[in-house]
């Protein structure tokens, strides 16, 4: 029987979400800890692959089981005692056998946090930024992102993709207290692609950039063109979506 895990985790102690040889990583905790539960070897597919570094309040993965599983929270209230402090799951729930946690997700949603005073209870979870930044500035240019597919100026080079394209659906800054708060949301994302809008949109507000240029990188399709890629710390994964009729067992 298939199943859908909802969880989420702080990716400070992880090379992100996907099993790698010689790395710690979160599918490894998940499926370690799984199979010892279950009593028999667990593989899950995740909806996305995270960076080094970079957190998730809300992702999903799916894995089978040989035996039913009975008691679906009693079995989370276990896994979460087995599992470290900075994984948590929220749920667990028997979805169709053709159900696929990575290409059934319809879209995908990033906030960027960056913080405008030291704040030693976010420097793990924010990255901090000194001055004035003109979000007026930045959310004309990121408006500009729901106008094109192609996003190669924003993706890390050398990524085996067969496309750039993406939809973008959201893109916009938001303020909250000391936080600027930058979300998007698009059908997929490529390597690095939020982390280097985000280090582009910065320049665009310090004024560095004009809204006029922002445009040009974009048409540009060139890495190099764009800014630089801000710090993975401040990156979370919030929102998936998935289509009602797709998560029925």
């Amino acid at each position: 029987m298939r199943y859908l895990l909802a969880l989420a985790y702080n990716g400070k102690n992880y090379h992100g979400w996907q099993k790698q040889h010689n790395a710690h990583t979160v599918q490894q905790e998940l499926e370690t800890k799984l199979s010892l539960l279950l009593g028999e070897n667990i593989e899950t597919l995740g909806c996305g692959r995270t960076d080094t570094g970079v957190h998730a309040k809300a992702y999903t993965a799916h894995f089978d089981a040989q035996k039913p599983i009975e008691a679906l929270d009693k079995m989370v209230f276990k896994l979460n005692q087995m599992l470290p402090e900075d994984i948590a799951v929220y749920n667990c729930m028997n979805v169709g056998d053709k159900f696929n946690a990575r290409f059934d997700a319809e879209w995908r949603e990033y906030e960027y946090h960056l913080t405008q005073v030291p704040d030693p209870f976010a420097h793990d979870l924010a990255w901090y930024q000194y001055g004035q930044l003109n979000t007026d500035k930045m959310n004309e240019a990121a408006a500009l992102l729901l106008q094109h597919q192609n996003f190669e100026c924003f993706s890390k080079v050398h990524t085996q993709v067969n496309n750039f394209n993406c939809e973008v659906m959201h893109a916009k800054w938001t303020t909250h207290e000391n936080k600027l708060i930058f979300t998007i949301r698009a059908n997929r994302f490529l390597r690095n692609m939020v982390r280097a809008i985000v280090g582009t949109l910065i320049e665009v507000g310090r004024n560095q950039l004009t809204t006029d240029q922002f445009q040009q990188i974009l048409n540009s399709r060139n890495r190099s063109e764009a800014g630089q890629s801000v710090p993975a710390h401040g990156l979370f994964l919030t929102r998936i979506y998935y289509p009602p009729h797709l998560l029925q067992p």
